[in-house]
């Protein structure tokens, strides 16, 4: 069962004349007052009878007292702490008489619940890094995040190389009138004396049908002379007839103009394949992004596991990216009462067998954020001791010039010294 405060009597401490307390078992116990009259003065007298002399004030006796500081506290497990005398001497006594020192205390007081403000002021890193070692993961969640931020860096330059691809090969022209792959001179060079041979024969097809024409007529005009000589060439005009009945010539022309224009298309095909080229880049940039968005969301859910299989101090409470996040909100989201309770439940669990916390300064805080954390501390058997400027009835007590005052007293006061007109 952890421990708590049951009561206080401190004198002569910083600003402290005398003062009494005895705290709620549960809850928030708020101590009121005005600036300068001792408040602090009372958390600090705490947390030096129980941490010991790395708490002790630097001007521990109150200016003006000539009597040494005197401390005394009673917790609920029957141990009572006196610190006392010019050299403050501790003096631990447990319920059975026996003594004890320091090193009783610090075996169930944890330094943090004596400043928990130094918590609250630390750094979202810092404060997840008291987290995971609290529980036990840290060095394993670290490698995960380092395996992680690899593995995004990587998948971060991949997508920046894809999508530049991508870009370039958007901006680049595409020629839908040229061929797949680039021209070849010498190819265009060899067609074109196929075609030229191919003509040269239908030429010299023609010249003989020319020559037996006029062969024709000469053996017609002396067909009485050289009847032969005309049934021969009436028969190879004949043959020359039949061969020269389906010829067609073949036009150059195009080859000719791919041969004078080759390196202007071969420009467009070689533009053609190289956003080609770049299409079939950016796709593979983008699979081993996808890849790696893969790896990444792995790792993250090893690194949600891991933290779901921890002994976590709060429902809600986890790690993500090196920083505390308690019901999806980071430590800058939270509300002031969110805050207060995941601190509380980290400090807590550093030290379970301690149930009380100090707290400073609570003015910042409004009346309803101070009841959902007192309420808080009710239902988790938590205490919590803290000071506000303030005398109003969320004050359990009130310090005035460094000495304790119940707010029922301080009301009778202010009423006894009131009259009518003085408003």
């Amino acid at each position: 069962m952890s421990v708590k405060i049951n009561s206080l009597e401190f004198e002569n401490v910083k600003r402290i004349k005398a003062v009494q307390l005895t705290p709620a078992k549960n809850g928030l116990t708020v101590i009121g007052g005005d600036n300068r009259q001792g408040k602090t003065s009372v958390l600090d007298a705490i947390a030096w009878a129980l941490g010991g002399d790395r708490f002790k004030p630097s001007n521990p006796q109150r200016e003006g007292s000539v009597i040494e500081p005197h401390l005394k506290v009673t917790l609920d497990n029957g141990i009572v702490v006196e610190r006392s005398g010019k050299n403050s001497s501790l003096k631990v006594i447990d319920p059975s008489g026996n003594k004890g020192g320091q090193q009783l205390l610090n075996s169930f007081v944890e330094q943090l619940a004596l400043d928990l403000p130094k918590f609250l002021n630390q750094s979202s890193k810092e404060k997840a890094d008291t987290l995971l070692k609290i529980i036990g993961v840290g060095e394993q969640l670290y490698k995960l995040e380092q395996q992680e931020q690899l593995q995004y860096n990587r998948r971060t330059e991949i997508g920046r190389i894809a999508d530049q691809k991508a870009k370039f090969a958007k901006e680049m022209p595409v020629y839908t009138d040229v061929p797949a792959e680039p021209l070849s001179v010498s190819e265009l060079i060899q067609q074109q004396q196929e075609i030229l041979a191919h003509n040269g024969t239908n030429k010299m097809k023609r010249d003989q049908l020319s020559h037996y024409e006029k062969e024709y007529e000469l053996a017609k005009q002396a067909f009485d002379h050289a009847k032969s000589v005309l049934d021969a060439a009436e028969n190879n005009l004949k043959l020359a007839k039949i061969d020269a009945k389906d010829l067609e010539d073949k036009s150059t022309a195009e080859l000719e103009a791919s041969i004078q224009h080759i390196e202007d298309i071969n420009k467009k095909v070689r533009a053609n394949l190289d956003r080609q080229k770049a299409e079939i880049e950016a796709e593979d940039f983008r699979s081993q992004y996808d890849e790696l968005t893969e790896q990444v969301e792995a790792i993250r859910q090893q690194k949600r596991d891991l933290l779901k299989g921890a002994d976590l101090p709060l429902e809600g409470l986890t790690v993500e990216g090196g920083e505390l996040i308690y019901n999806g909100q980071k430590w800058d989201c939270m509300s002031g009462a969110e805050q207060l309770i995941v601190a509380t439940s980290i400090v807590r669990k550093l030290n379970p067998d301690c149930g009380f916390v100090l707290l400073d300064k609570l003015e910042q805080l409004d009346s309803k954020t101070l009841d959902a954390f007192g309420n808080w501390l009710e239902k988790e058997g938590l205490q919590a001791i803290a000071t506000r400027v303030s005398s109003g009835d969320e004050c359990c007590i009130l310090i005035e010039d460094g000495c304790s005052v119940s707010v029922k007293s301080h009301s009778q006061e202010q009423e006894k010294n009131w009259k009518p007109g003085e408003f």
